[in-house]
């Protein structure tokens, strides 16, 4: 996530999340499905958002689900437009696929 995230890649991050994902930002705009979560991405791009970080705090799960709490930054701007680090807590939750990958069904963030 955060190789393709760093890279400014909507499209890549997108990919990452089941059709039927939902994506829950502080912004309380529910963003459901790959289409809207490229779009959500694009828009955190296009506001100066980079250097992203994800440190994971715990996981587990079992062969179906798999879950995930991290610590997480950025870089970006505050309300004046002036650079600052941007930092809060997510939650990840994964379906294990056919293949054996890990796909999102759920991701929110403070």
């Amino acid at each position: 996530m955060d190789a393709a995230f760093n890279k400014g890649d909507a499209k890549a991050l997108a990919v990452l999340y089941l059709p039927n994902a939902k994506l829950l930002p502080p912004t309380h705009e529910v963003a459901s499905g790959p289409a809207a979560i490229e779009k959500f991405f694009a828009g955190v791009h296009a506001n100066g958002v980079t250097d992203h970080k994800l440190e994971m705090i715990d996981a587990g799960g079992d062969d179906k689900v798999v879950y995930g709490s991290a610590n997480w930054s950025a870089k970006g701007k505050d309300k004046d437009g002036k650079p600052t680090t941007l930092s809060g807590i997510a939650t990840h939750v994964f379906e294990r696929q056919a293949d054996g990958s890990l796909k999102l069904r759920l991701h929110t963030f403070n």
